[in-house]
């Protein structure tokens, strides 16, 4: 690849600014809510009983301190458009490489997992075959994502507005039931003791919960990339960032709590709704269905999204000649076209790939990545703290958006990450991921050494605290 080539082709190759407010906020919000919560949330709360509250808040905190780096980051460094190119800024290319393409990678692998899910979901309305549904949803969001980055905002704003109004819906009507408002035997707080305790298996159980909920979680770090469309990027990471907090306890935290206080734990079912299962327990009338409606709004919301960040992160690895520069082109509506129709192909084969063997394709499609998400949130905290050290010994005065209680809320992120990493290999139920995802970050270590080291560095997008840093000539 030739690197110069590269750049005056991406000078050309632009992508659009035409995401508003609206969209930038409903995406970070979009990308917090999926069926992780809707679904995922029964193995956690079937682990650790009502105490799962706790692993939740604990998830949310690390998640918020991410983000908070991650907010820093952005507001000095307002050029770079993707929160991958963070690690390349701060410790060097073989970080941009290796955690681009292990981010585009955890994405194109969640594509037809996504489908596939989809796709159950609407069997079991219509009587048509899984493979043509998977089909039919990956061209739908293919065209999608190949008509304009504002059509992926409006589709997402609105799946993403479906979502709230679901989540808000649920927590008042359950809520209103665990006070006592319709319910015959008066408050089900009891509930939240009554069968066990509060942590019935252990306060061990509570902060292993973190393993399971924290895929569940993630997602918010998308707005550094969907803000790289809008008029503002680093306007939008700061607001963002400084509100997902908010968020995750609305959310998460008290959505979960709810459904603790008026279905007993242990009837929660791993791999079941306990949204479902809570709309049962107060009569919510035709329960299954909406709930299933709204886990399939969630996997489309998904399914949208993949395409979108898998192209765009694409697009940016192609910009610092990391990819083949044809991947650099976008078309008339400054799409990064041929990045979404690759990630659309790696979605099919994996589809096809499912129908072929669906066990054990699925199995291992969603081990694929386990720990590669844990992994790239470590980096990003090392990342903003050499990007702090480096601004500190340059005499620069402090961001516009510094992280709280610098060096120690940073650490203390670092060190939750490494912990969930180090957990996930001591976990039976989490090993496979860990070990599969080891094989995967192996790789692209690998690639680095055989495609990228013998070149010449590109020039590295990065703000006059960090150009003096070592990392930069490694």
């Amino acid at each position: 690849m030739n690197e110069a080539a590269t750049a005056a082709a991406t000078d050309t190759h632009q992508l659009s600014r035409s995401l508003r407010p609206r969209h930038v906020a409903m995406i970070t919000i979009g990308g917090i809510i999926g069926a992780g919560l809707f679904v995922g949330s029964s193995v956690a709360i079937n682990a650790a009983g009502p105490a799962v509250v706790v692993g939740y808040t604990l998830t949310g905190f690390l998640l918020l301190l991410v983000m908070r780096m991650l907010g820093e980051m952005a507001v000095e460094m307002p050029q770079v458009r993707s929160f991958t190119e963070f690690t390349r800024a701060t410790l060097g290319n073989w970080a941009g490489f290796s955690v681009g393409w292990l981010y585009w990678y955890f994405w194109v692998v969640v594509i037809p997992v996504e489908a596939i899910a989809g796709a159950g979901i609407i069997k079991d309305w219509l009587p048509v075959p899984a493979w043509l549904i998977g089909t039919v949803l990956m061209v739908f969001m293919t065209s999608v994502n190949l008509m304009s980055a504002r059509a992926y905002g409006e589709f997402e704003f609105w799946f993403s507005s479906i979502k709230v109004a679901a989540i808000i819906s649920f927590i008042v009507v359950v809520g209103a039931h665990a006070f006592g408002f319709r319910s015959p035997t008066g408050p089900t707080f009891s509930n939240l003791t009554a069968y066990g305790g509060f942590a019935p298996q252990g306060w061990f159980a509570v902060l292993a919960s973190v393993t399971t909920v924290i895929w569940s979680m993630m997602g918010a770090e998308v707005v550094t990339i969907a803000a790289a469309e809008s008029p503002e990027p680093a306007r939008a990471v700061a607001r963002m960032t400084s509100t997902i907090i908010s968020r995750i306890l609305l959310f998460y935290v008290l959505s979960v709590f709810v459904i603790t206080c008026v279905v007993p734990w242990s009837k929660v079912v791993p791999a079941e709704s306990p949204f479902t299962l809570a709309l049962d327990e107060v009569h919510f009338p035709f329960a299954s269905t909406f709930m299933a409606a709204v886990i399939l709004t969630a996997v489309l919301s998904c399914l949208n999204s993949c395409f979108y960040i898998a192209s765009r992160v694409l697009f940016v690895l192609a910009t610092r000649g990391d990819a083949p520069r044809w991947l650099v082109r976008t078309n008339r509506r400054h799409v990064p076209a041929r990045a979404v129709l690759l990630a659309s192909a790696f979605g099919f084969a994996g589809v096809i790939a499912a129908i072929v063997s669906p066990g054990v394709v699925f199995k291992f499609l969603v081990n694929a990545s386990g720990a590669i998400i844990a992994i790239i949130y470590l980096m990003i905290g090392v990342s903003q703290v050499v990007s702090r050290r480096a601004r500190e010994r340059a005499g620069l005065p402090p961001s516009a958006l510094p992280m709280w209680f610098f060096p120690w809320l940073s650490y203390f992120a670092i060190a939750g990450m490494a912990s969930v990493i180090i957990a996930m290999a001591f976990t039976a139920s989490h090993r496979a991921e860990f070990w599969t995802s080891t094989v995967s970050i192996a790789v692209a270590l690998l690639a680095y050494v055989v495609f990228r080291r013998p070149r010449v560095a590109a020039p590295v997008a990065a703000p006059a605290s960090a150009q003096s840093s070592p990392a930069q000539s490694r």
